[in-house]
């Protein structure tokens, strides 16, 4: 692997982890803001998942379809069907639209904890995919 591809891989790595702090530090603020969280967890899921597909060179487009990107990674590893297991492609619908006022209605509280939950499993288990190449720890 090129120090090319490395450096964009933890480069996305990075990102997806701002998106991951920004959005745990605001559920533990006193008026937590769940749209944003929601938002901010679809993000660090679909870096994760563009990190995976950059460390094996497979070009994607610009999308925020979660599904879309774990069709791709299937393509690489089967075991990334267990994402389905775990309703990672249902955060697809926090990637714009929640972002502006036309959404309705707002996600609440408890789907801000969801949608925690279901990218922490998923950050997790790609964590653990890149770990393989020495990219993360």
């Amino acid at each position: 692997m090129s120090e090319e591809v490395s450096e964009l891989v933890r480069e996305w790595v990075r990102k997806a982890e701002n998106d991951w702090k920004i959005a745990l530090h605001d559920m533990q603020s006193d008026d937590p803001t769940p749209d944003m969280v929601c938002y901010h967890m679809q993000q660090c899921v679909e870096k994760y998942l563009k990190a995976y597909l950059v460390l094996h060179q497979i070009p994607f487009r610009r999308t925020h379809d979660i599904a879309e990107l774990l069709e791709q990674c299937i393509g690489i590893d089967a075991e990334f069907a267990t994402l389905y297991d775990w309703n990672a492609d249902t955060l697809s619908a926090y990637g714009v639209e929640v972002r502006y006022p036309s959404f309705t209605p707002s996600p609440s509280l408890t789907e801000a904890q969801q949608c925690v939950q279901i990218a922490g499993q998923v950050r997790a288990f790609v964590r653990a995919k890149l770990a393989q190449s020495g990219l993360v720890e």
